[in-house]
């Protein structure tokens, strides 16, 4: 676990944030993960491959299984925690072709939470996770539509490599990949 303090200038204001830890999601937390991801497909649908129609029929053992993925050293997920409550998430798959690559995906942060540090905070714990196993690039992809996301991940060192793709559940929108050295 992680905790920070984070002092953050919004215009003339200064935004204190200062209740958020990292919890990696873990097989016990299965029922939190699944509420947590839910949640996630229904606020911000244009932003994940997967539906919530398609993950709501998932089975607990599904459920299950995604969680112990997490777990067992080439993959992790983390959850950002606010006095109990869930202010966001992110998973780093490590790419089974390439070692030295991983993917970041599934990055979330609650509305309720956003621009007070939540997820340069989980990018923070991805990537420290991720030089812990020898990872030098960190990808994603994030749809055209994600006008702030993209803005975000260019203010954390994300750049644009070139490549899209359609996003699956929309073709006329487009998915835009982008990396960062991390070592």
């Amino acid at each position: 676990m992680q905790q920070r303090r984070r002092n953050l200038h919004a215009a003339s204001l200064d935004i204190v944030l200062d209740v958020t830890r990292i919890v990696p999601i873990t097989p016990e937390l299965v029922s939190d993960y699944k509420a947590v991801r839910l949640r996630a497909l229904k606020d911000s649908p244009a932003s994940f491959g997967s539906t919530f129609a398609g993950e709501s029929q998932l089975t607990d053992e599904q459920w299950l299984t995604r969680t112990t993925r997490l777990v067992q050293g080439r993959d992790a997920g983390f959850f950002a925690m606010d006095d109990g409550n869930y202010a966001g998430l992110a998973l780093c798959f490590t790419l089974p072709d390439d070692p030295q690559k991983a993917e970041l995906i599934s990055m979330w942060v609650a509305p309720e939470y956003r621009r007070r540090g939540v997820g340069r905070l989980l990018i923070d714990t991805v990537i420290a996770w991720a030089i812990e196993r020898g990872i030098e690039t960190l990808v994603l992809m994030v749809t055209g539509v994600n006008r702030a996301g993209i803005e975000f991940y260019r203010k954390l060192g994300f750049t644009e490599t070139g490549h899209t793709e359609p996003y699956p559940n929309d073709s006329t929108i487009l998915e835009y990949e982008m990396s960062r050295q991390i070592s």
